[in-house]
């Protein structure tokens, strides 16, 4: 099932437990989802992509219609209701929560809560991979956004120019991390999908990097 939320404040739009940040900078928009503990998957699950349609309800569907997502977000569960209650997101509901843009577009907002019918798809993004480098000293994490193909990453290596690959550990989200002595080296990365894709960004950092700077790479393919 889906529900929506209204974002009254800018700063709702900023955030999430993906880590991307500004969701309009960062490119999401509004067509953006958070999914409920079942679908979450810890956080690996961040930067697929689904498509839904509402179903089963001809009062309040808008027949002939679908929305593509990312999913940026976690709806935590509430455990002081049942999953037939208030605890929409508890599992083992399978449960999307969407900006109210998105969920106009399928449904009548005030239906509230609504069946829905849902599938992976390919992400289809414009441009590159973008690699957002932060951190301090030979901390370095690295958030990474904007990614085609099954959209979801599950492993990243780094390297310097005078380094070899070394493998960086998931912080949270799609950030992930390492601490190596990378500063005045041209920055390379390896990136895997979740369906064993990889793609091979070289120097997409130069030489001058600096914590805080946003890099754009090479991009999965999608058929």
């Amino acid at each position: 099932r889906a529900t929506y939320y209204a974002a009254t404040n800018p700063r709702d739009l900023v955030g999430g437990a993906c880590g991307y940040g500004d969701l309009v900078k960062s490119g999401y928009g509004m067509s953006t989802v958070g999914l409920s503990e079942t679908l979450f998957e810890r956080g690996q699950i961040c930067g697929a992509c689904f498509e839904l349609r509402c179903v089963d309800d001809l009062r309040w569907c808008i027949p002939g219609t679908s929305i593509i997502a990312t999913a940026t977000n976690f709806c935590a569960p509430n455990y002081g209701f049942d999953p037939d209650g208030g605890g929409h997101c508890n599992p083992p509901n399978k449960h999307f929560v969407l900006p109210i843009e998105a969920f106009e577009k399928i449904a009548i907002w005030k239906a509230g809560n609504m069946p829905v019918q849902y599938r992976r798809i390919n992400c289809r993004k414009e441009g590159s991979i973008r690699f957002t480098v932060d951190g301090g000293g030979i901390f370095i994490s690295v958030l990474i956004t904007n990614v085609a193909g099954s959209g979801d990453i599950s492993a990243v290596k780094i390297k310097g120019s005078r380094t070899g690959w070394l493998p960086m550990g998931r912080n949270w989200g799609q950030n992930w991390h390492i601490n190596a002595d990378l500063k005045n080296q041209a920055l390379s990365f390896e990136v895997t999908s979740s369906d064993k894709s990889t793609v091979t960004a070289y120097n997409v950092a130069p030489r001058n990097w600096d914590y805080g700077q946003t890099f754009e790479g090479k991009q999965f393919e999608t058929p």
